[in-house]
């Protein structure tokens, strides 16, 4: 969703990401892990900050 665009040009708000946890949107959803599927590739779950904190996730990475 964009802003109202200043004199200095446009601004972008962030995309809204999808948190795995709480099955809802988030601007802080970040990736954690990937998750198996039956058939296909793995799937990577996202997790928002609430989410992260309360459960102990770490980012992807930061393993």
């Amino acid at each position: 969703m964009a802003t109202e665009a200043g004199a200095a040009g446009a601004t972008l708000t962030p995309p809204d990401q999808w948190c795995h946890w709480h099955a809802g949107s988030s601007q802080t959803a970040r990736p954690i892990r990937f998750a198996d599927r039956q058939s296909g590739p793995p799937v990577l779950l996202y997790a928002c900050a609430p989410c992260r904190e309360q459960r102990g996730l770490e980012l992807r990475g930061q393993q």
